[in-house]
């Protein structure tokens, strides 16, 4: 069975760090591209961040970029987005997702996970 599962998320004030992870299995992760997408309550679901199978590649919203880094360990099958500077507007549930090619993966992915909240107080 093809699964992602996200970790990580939490409670943290204005200014500090978080770091998700996201687990696959059931699939040949070496080959996939992986990305993070976010939901805050109320707006659509919306893109954050992505990198190539290989980990050559990376692109990022222009509301994240500078702040969060995306970084993948293909032995461990894990994704990770590494989150600082985090500010109120970061607050929403982060999914990760996976897709076959490294522009669809931040516009139509084919697999997603099931959420981690992380939530950024004031």
């Amino acid at each position: 069975q093809v699964q992602l599962e996200e970790s990580g998320g939490g409670l943290v004030q204005a200014g500090g760090s978080l770091r998700l992870s996201c687990a696959a299995s059931g699939v040949i992760f070496s080959s996939i591209n992986m990305a993070w997408f976010r939901q805050a309550p109320g707006k659509e679901r919306e893109f954050v961040a992505s990198i190539t199978y290989s980990a050559a590649s990376t692109y990022y919203a222009d509301s994240v970029k500078g702040r969060f880094t995306i970084s993948r360990d293909n032995a461990k099958k894990t994704v990770y987005l590494q989150m600082n500077s985090l500010k109120p507007e970061d607050t929403a549930v982060y999914y990760c997702a996976a897709g076959q090619t490294f522009p669809m993966v931040r516009t139509r992915p084919d697999l997603w996970g099931q959420g981690t909240q992380v939530t950024v107080s004031s």
